[in-house]
């Protein structure tokens, strides 16, 4: 698992990502890819804030 860095609230790497939201890497690439989660990628990394994953998760549930 990818180190996640409090200070930036960043998470690093597609399985950080999934195992943050409780998906499979395959299921979390898919959702990455075609833009279904807020996250951006950087070379060959994927990179997003757990802050915006909470609130999507907790908007997509309202």
């Amino acid at each position: 698992m990818e180190p996640i860095d409090p200070a930036l609230d960043l998470v690093w790497g597609l399985e950080a990502i999934s195992k943050l939201i409780g998906r499979s890497v395959r299921q979390t690439h898919y959702m990455l890819s075609t833009g279904k989660l807020p996250a951006k990628q950087v070379g060959e990394r994927w990179v997003t804030s757990r802050s915006k994953l909470v609130a999507f998760f907790l908007e997509d549930a309202a």
